[in-house]
């Protein structure tokens, strides 16, 4: 899983291995070591929601999918989500979550695991 954060937007990409083992249990996360702390990031699905939703607590950034589409995502062709949330202060934060694609540039990333990329000639 991939993160990447930008000023108030927050972005998860997984590879088909990743989505696949997400739906089958509802949880997935990653791990950043820094010395004596470790940022983890993690995706859970979460009942009663209708949107992503997120929280940031104890190192850990967690994006919630709802349940109803943790459990058909996989089979599905929808790339992704996403959400605009409300953070207090007239403040908002826009999540992201989306199936990784094979990239159409030149990249020593290691992408056998992607999704392959619809654009592809």
């Amino acid at each position: 899983m991939k993160i990447r954060i930008k000023g108030n937007s927050v972005r998860y990409r997984l590879t088909k291995p990743e989505v696949e083992k997400f739906c089958k249990t509802g949880y997935f996360e990653e791990q950043t070591p820094f010395g004596n702390q470790t940022l983890t990031y993690a995706l859970k699905a979460k009942e009663d929601i209708v949107q992503l939703e997120a929280d940031f607590k104890d190192e850990t950034i967690t994006m919630f999918l709802p349940a109803r589409e943790q459990e058909i995502w996989d089979r599905s062709d929808r790339v992704g989500y996403q959400n605009t949330v409300s953070v207090g202060q007239g403040k908002e934060l826009f999540l992201l979550l989306e199936k990784d694609f094979v990239c159409l540039d030149e990249t020593i990333e290691d992408q056998s695991d992607n999704y392959p990329n619809p654009n592809m000639p």
